[in-house]
């Protein structure tokens, strides 16, 4: 089972999975936004079969109803020269932390539950669910070398990356159902890094042990400590980045509060060019108004840093006219723009025109 096939599993029959976005656009900052045009993203699957002619259609396009860049979820030299031929970025789509081919060569390096269950062995949720421990030098060296190769390439933009994040010790609530877990506490299963390696630092760093510690899930300071764990390696890969003059953006968590809270990601201390927080509001059972909140608290904590472009999850929304309403909520509440996650028809991208075209 895959990503998409992992949330597929969780919603409605029939319901295409997540998909993560974003761009890379100048500061924050009202005044600015009202007056620039809005950078609007997509998520693509290189199809091999598309020939050059169809590329050309499509991308031009996609250029004409006001996409500025794509990301791609795999290496494609042709597909990427030729959306940069229409006048689109094109990025590379990663995932980070979530990574299942050191599996054989280098066990040790995968994260362990708080029961002592490794990744490695003992997947949690489902079998693709194989997290580095970010705590480990040789995990940050290998992530910031498979970031360099990358970038070294010519024709790619910049680097986008996802998973860039503890496991989910909380699931959205709509998962909950379908997986038979009721997570309104933290379960030990399901809550990471207790390796040794994340012990000794820590031991190092706050002088506890965190085996010793009786309720771990309400310790800040081992919550900051994760916080930390993740920003370090970011920042460190953004800084491959900026030696290759390129742009790097994350697909993150709705809110700050909600990616602290459910996978230990403190998105707004990252360096990046920009971050596409995945508002999927039917994840969440919420309406389509908590766009707007999920935005303006983003925005808020970021105070500039960097720019948001809000992430609408299509399959959530019940007909064009909810998906207009996201997209007016968003950028109401400051967002940059928006990426769309999922199936975009020919009308979404009309709606995505007419709106941040203004």
């Amino acid at each position: 089972m895959n990503k998409r096939e992992f949330l597929k599993a969780g919603l409605l029959a029939g319901v295409a999975a997540q998909l993560p976005l974003l761009s890379n656009a100048g500061p924050v900052n009202t005044a600015a936004m009202k007056k620039n045009k809005k950078k609007n993203w997509i998520w693509i699957n290189p199809n091999l079969k598309d020939t050059d002619e169809d590329l050309k259609t499509n991308y031009t396009g996609y250029k004409a109803k006001g996409i500025t860049g794509i990301f791609f979820e795999n290496d494609s030299e042709r597909h990427f020269r030729a959306a940069k031929a229409a006048g689109i970025e094109a990025h590379r789509w990663i995932w980070t932390f979530n990574r299942a081919e050191l599996l054989t060569e280098h066990p040790e390096w995968y994260s362990k539950s708080r029961n002592g269950d490794s990744c490695a062995d003992k997947p949690p949720y489902v079998t693709y669910y194989r997290w580095l421990c970010p705590s480990r030098p040789e995990v940050q060296d290998y992530l910031t070398t498979t970031v360099d190769k990358i970038l070294a390439l010519d024709y790619v933009d910049g680097i986008h990356l996802d998973y860039v994040r503890y496991c989910d010790v909380v699931l959205p609530v709509n998962l909950w159902d379908h997986y038979k877990i009721e997570q309104t506490k933290e379960l030990p299963e399901y809550d990471f890094c207790y390796c040794e390696v994340c012990q000794a630092r820590f031991k190092e760093q706050y002088g506890q042990d965190v085996k010793a510690i009786q309720y771990p899930d309400a310790s800040l300071s081992w919550r900051l400590f994760r916080y930390g764990n993740i920003i370090r390696v970011v920042n460190k890969i953004s800084e491959v980045a900026k030696q290759h003059k390129k742009a790097i953006t994350a697909a993150v968590f709705p809110t700050p509060e909600v990616a602290r809270r459910n996978v230990r990601q403190d998105w707004t201390n990252f360096h990046l060019d920009g971050v596409c927080p995945m508002i999927y509001h039917g994840f969440y059972k919420e309406g389509v108004s908590w766009i707007g909140d999920a935005v303006a608290e983003g925005v808020h904590f970021l105070e500039g840093k960097f720019p948001l472009y809000a992430g609408l999850y299509i399959s959530d929304f019940k007909n064009d006219d909810e998906v207009r309403a996201g997209i007016q909520y968003a950028l109401k509440n400051g967002a940059a723009g928006i990426s769309f996650f999922g199936k975009v028809t020919p009308t979404i991208l009309d709606i995505l025109h007419e709106e941040t075209g203004k």
